[in-house]
C-alpha cells in the first residue's frame, strides 16, 4: 500500500530536514581548550573564516578538562582538545583520550621530534635562565647545570617543583643524563633557593628585577610579554636583567610546547583534522609568534616579534616531545624526595 502524496512529502521533507541538521552539524568543531590567551580569539577566527566551520569552545583548566572528556566517555561533544605542556598532552596520551590522525600536511609541516603519536605541537616555547646584570656574570650561569653550583647558593628563585614546565624540564634533563643525575642536579638547585617556591614565571622575572634573588628560569613567552608591555613599569624592570640560552654546548636549550590532538569520540572528526591543519598553516603560526609570543614550529614561517627578534637565535633542544611526558612521573618522585616542592 502506498501512502497518500501529502505524507509522503512530509516524509521526504522531514528526512530533508534531518539532512540539512546532519549538513549543519559538520560545520560545528567543539574545542575544549586550556589555552587561556585572549589573542586566540583572532586564531579561532581565522579558522572560520577560512573553512566556514563554526568553533564552540569551552574553556578549563587541563586537570579539569581531562576529566569531563573522561567522563563523558562515548557522549562527549568534544572534537579536540588544546593545551600547553607536552606532560599534560601525554597524559591526554596515556588516559586514552586521543585517536591517531593521519594527515600528509601535518607530518610535512610538523617537524617529527614536535609530534607524538596522536598529537602534535605547533608553537613553543623555551625554558631559558634570567640572571641579574648587577649580581651574576653570564658565565656563571650558562648552562641548567649551573643552577646547582654552590657558588649560587641562595640565589635562586623559581616556581614550584610540581608544576608541569618545571616537570618537563626535568624530564628532559632524567632523558639526556639519568635518574642518579637529575637527582642530584635538583637537590643542588634546592639548595640553592632564595626562598621557598612561589607564584609563576613572570613572578620569577620579576624576583631577579628586583633584586629578591639572582637568578631563575622563565618560559621565553612570559619576557617577551613584559617586554612588550604597555606599562612602562614593567618594560623598565627587562633593563635590569639579561637572559642566557642554556646548554648551547650540549644539547640545547629545553623547549616546552602549546599542542593538540583529536579526541577518541569526536562527533565531528573531519572537522577536527581540518583545525589541526589550520594550526599547521603560515596563518596560525604566524599568529602563535606574533599574537602569543611563542615560536612556530614550522620553522620556514617568517615572525614579525620585535621582542623575540630581540632574543635572538638559539640552539634548541630536538628531544621528542613525547619524552617529557614519559619521564614526567619520574621527575616528579626526584622533586619530592629532594624538597623541590
Amino acid at each position: 500500500m502506498y501512502a497518500p502524496a501529502s505524507r509522503q512529502l512530509f516524509v521526504f521533507a522531514l528526512c530533508a530536514g534531518l539532512f540539512g541538521t546532519s549538513l549543519a552539524q559538520e560545520k560545528v568543531l567543539n574545542l575544549y581548550s586550556a589555552r587561556h590567551y585572549q589573542t586566540d580569539e583572532a586564531l579561532y577566527a581565522g579558522f572560520t573564516r577560512q573553512t566556514g566551520i563554526k568553533i564552540k569552545r569551552i574553556e578549563g583548566k587541563e586537570e579539569e578538562l581531562l576529566e569531563r572528556i573522561r567522563n563523558e566517555g562515548a557522549n562527549s561533544p568534544a572534537d579536540v582538545l588544546i593545551t600547553v605542556d607536552a606532560a599534560r598532552l601525554g597524559d591526554a596520551h596515556e588516559r586514552g583520550l586521543f585517536v591517531p590522525v593521519k594527515s600528509k600536511l601535518l607530518e610535512s609541516r610538523i617537524p617529527a621530534h614536535l609530534r607524538a603519536e596522536d598529537w602534535f605541537a605547533f608553537s613553543t616555547r623555551a625554558r631559558v635562565i634570567i640572571y641579574a646584570k648587577d649580581a651574576l656574570k653570564p658565565a656563571e650561569v650558562q648552562n641548567y647545570a649551573d643552577l646547582a653550583d654552590p657558588k649560587l647558593r641562595g640565589k635562586v628563585c623559581t616556581r614550584s617543583g610540581s608544576h608541569p614546565y618545571n616537570l618537563s624540564l626535568m624530564a628532559s634533563i632524567i632523558a639526556h643524563q639519568g635518574e642518579a643525575k637529575a637527582e642530584e642536579w635538583a637537590r643542588g638547585v634546592v639548595a640553592n633557593f632564595a626562598r621557598a617556591p612561589k607564584g609563576g614565571d613572570t613572578d620569577q622575572i620579576k624576583a631577579v628585577a628586583t633584586g629578591e634573588c639572582a637568578v631563575a628560569i622563565s618560559n621565553t613567552y612570559y619576557l617577551a610579554r613584559l617586554m612588550r608591555s604597555d606599562k612602562p613599569e614593567e618594560r623598565k624592570l627587562m633593563d635590569n636583567i639579561a637572559v642566557v640560552w642554556p646548554d648551547q654546548n650540549a644539547h640545547g636549550t629545553h623547549i616546552n610546547v602549546s599542542g593538540a590532538g583529536v579526541l577518541k569520540h569526536a562527533p565531528h572528526k573531519d572537522a577536527a583534522i581540518k583545525f589541526l591543519e589550520y594550526l599547521a598553516g603560515d596563518e596560525a603560526q604566524r599568529h602563535f609568534a606574533d599574537g602569543n609570543n611563542e615560536w612556530p614550529s614550522v620553522s620556514s614561517v617568517k615572525l614579525s616579534n620585535p621582542a623575540l627578534d630581540a632574543m635572538g637565535k638559539f640552539k634548541a633542544d630536538t628531544l621528542p616531545v613525547g619524552s617529557l611526558a614519559m619521564y614526567r612521573a619520574k621527575a616528579q618522585l626526584i622533586f619530592d624526595r629532594v624538597g623541590y616542592r
